[in-house]
């Protein structure tokens, strides 16, 4: 349920649902009374995204252990909402994948993928394309900006 609703994810061409295991990070949230410097916009009121891009598909209401690889900032009606890119650490392609990198070389058109999925998936209830920071690129799990890690500054709030 969000918002009083229901949610579905309706299927957009090509993809068919959610393209990979998809959850939040326990215990965060993204704050709506902050703008953030790189996205321009505050917090969603929720807790920070997870897309766990490994090869088993896991039954709703899974707890996974995740290796951070990157993040991607998008920008959902107005609010910033973080998506954190991360693997299974039992998942076979664990040990090699360490970053965002080593996902496009492990996993070509895997990473545009999910930043398409990301922009249109709402588009068939009505609403508009959503937008990222970094022009829709996906960013390694540590870049150093102002002395600070990124990931730390996400995960903190």
């Amino acid at each position: 349920m969000k918002k009083g609703k229901l949610r579905y994810v309706h299927n957009c061409f090509p993809h068919h649902g959610y393209i990979w295991n998809y959850g939040a990070l326990p215990q965060t949230w993204e704050d709506p009374s902050h703008n953030d410097a790189d996205t321009n916009a505050r917090g969603d009121n929720d807790p920070i995204d997870v897309c766990e891009l490994g090869s088993i598909v896991a039954p709703t209401g899974t707890v996974k252990q995740v290796k951070v690889l990157g993040i991607m900032a998008m920008i959902d009606e107005g609010e910033t909402d973080w998506k954190v890119l991360a693997i299974d650490i039992k998942d076979p392609l664990a040990a090699e994948l360490n970053d965002i990198e080593d996902v496009q070389r492990k996993l070509p058109g895997y990473i545009k993928a999910t930043e398409e999925w990301f922009r249109i998936y709402k588009i068939p209830d009505g609403k508009p394309e959503n937008k990222f920071a970094f022009n829709g690129e996906a960013r390694n799990k540590v870049r150093e900006r102002n002395g600070r890690q990124l990931m730390q500054r996400v995960t903190q709030r």
